[in-house]
């Protein structure tokens, strides 16, 4: 009946047909049957509880979607919204110590809590803003794309999270930090270092005294001690300098001196710097032996034996130099790794010592001798064509200046055998030809 009547006046233009009034709205519940009551009612509750729920987490606002007209933004953000991030992840933190152990809201709370702090570190830390490279004290970084990889940053020794924080690495150095860092580097590239100074430190941890450096860390000039008050002091076994506890981590490394003095190859405790440095210089022959301590090739015999290989494949290069099927092959790319070697006989590189002291220098450089030789003496006519008969004995196979058994003229640099060569006390009949052409020469201009 009340609803032909409110028809009635629908259709006089007076109300809506299904705008119901005050009375049905406190009735409604009344009308409905039982099991519907029920189920609003539960739906209610489930609302209320989810409302709650996130606003015991800091969840109710909606800290999860980008601010609108992002590429207009630019990054900014207002503090306000930086600071609820903070309150709801200080929340978190307290629900997940209140919560029971393994409970499936605890998880809950800690699925939540990652994702705050991952858009707290976004707001902070925009990678939109980031450039791929930097050139800062002589440093050339660039931004590293690994998000699996746990560094650790060289500046404030903390661990870099891939994942959520932009960190950069020097390409010539290696040095490694966050992107909000950058600015408070004040230690140079050390490959500027090793372009202007490839030399070693020859004396074995050459120490001066804490004294002498005002107790402060030769690096960055924080105050050390050897109490550990107010930073802990550590020496650097390749400077002989004591550095603090950012500065040196302990890190261990070959010590040049050590091994050349000692043929010592026991890592030794050495500061950062002093860490690349050391690696950068690994592999460059600025190491003359014979001039430096000409005394350890008496007491190491692989020395001996590198040296001797050395010397043949120098002889062996103008072969190769003059041999198309050589040059073809690429004969001398087996040394591509030692270019010194081609070079020269008494430059060394660390690297080279340290494995020749390990035997895999040994082992590697007799069978690039074996290869060089085989071209020479068996697969290519064309070189077999450049050895020498021993005009001595005038006896015997074909000579090489690289064989064993041979002796070489230091002034026509012909080949003999060594026995004969040692044996006859006239002179090397091919400087005497020499000779007499020479006058021959001179008499008849």
């Amino acid at each position: 009946m009340e609803y032909n009547e409110r028809l009635a006046r629908f259709r006089q233009g007076l109300v809506n047909p299904f705008d119901r009034g005050e009375n049905d709205r406190s009735t409604e519940g009344k009308n409905l049957p039982k099991h519907e009551v029920r189920s609003e009612i539960f739906s209610s509750e489930s609302k209320t509880q989810s409302s709650d729920r996130a606003m015991d987490l800091g969840l109710a606002e909606d800290h999860f979607s980008r601010p609108v007209d992002w590429d207009n933004m630019k990054g900014s953000f207002v503090a306000s919204d930086v600071e609820q991030l903070k309150q709801a992840i200080e929340e978190c933190k307290r629900l997940i110590l209140e919560l029971p152990e393994h409970s499936e809201k605890q998880k809950d709370t800690v699925v939540k809590l990652i994702h705050l702090r991952l858009k707290l570190q976004e707001l902070k830390d925009p990678e939109e803003d980031e450039p791929n490279l930097q050139v800062l004290l002589e440093h050339r970084f660039s931004k590293e794309k690994s998000k699996s990889v746990k560094q650790t940053c060289d500046k404030c020794s903390t661990i870099i999270w891939g994942l959520i924080q932009t960190w950069y690495t020097c390409t010539g150095c290696y040095y490694r930090c966050h992107s909000k860092c950058m600015n408070l580097i004040n230690k140079p590239c050390v490959r500027s270092k090793v372009s202007h100074q490839s030399e070693y430190e020859l004396s074995i941890c050459p120490e001066v005294g804490l004294d002498k450096q005002d107790y402060r860390c030769a690096e960055c000039r924080t105050p050390i001690s050897l109490r550990g008050v107010p930073n802990e002091a550590r020496q650097c076994d390749y400077t002989g300098q004591y550095y603090c506890n950012s500065c040196h981590w302990n890190d261990t490394a070959i010590v040049p001196a050590r091994v050349i003095h000692n043929w010592e190859f026991e890592p030794r405790k050495v500061c950062r710097s002093s860490m690349r440095y050391l690696a950068l210089m690994m592999s460059r022959p600025v190491l003359r032996l014979k001039e430096i301590n000409p005394l350890l090739f008496n007491f190491v015999e692989e020395l001996v034996e590198i040296r001797k290989l050395r010397q043949d494949i120098l002889l062996m290069k103008p072969y190769f130099i003059t041999c198309k099927e050589a040059m073809e092959a690429r004969l001398l790319l087996h040394l591509q790794d030692r270019q010194h070697f081609v070079e020269n006989d008494d430059m060394y590189s660390l690297q080279d010592l340290i494995d020749t002291s390990s035997g895999h220098l040994s082992c590697s450089l007799t069978e690039i001798h074996t290869t060089f030789a085989k071209h020479i003496k068996l697969d290519c006519e064309k070189c077999q064509a450049k050895g020498f008969m021993c005009e001595l004995c005038k006896e015997g196979d074909i000579l090489f200046p690289f064989d064993s058994h041979t002796s070489i003229c230091n002034d026509c640099f012909a080949v003999f055998h060594r026995d004969c060569y040692y044996d006859n006390s006239t002179t090397c009949p091919r400087c005497a030809r020499n000779l007499e052409r020479k006058n021959e020469e001179s008499l008849n201009p």
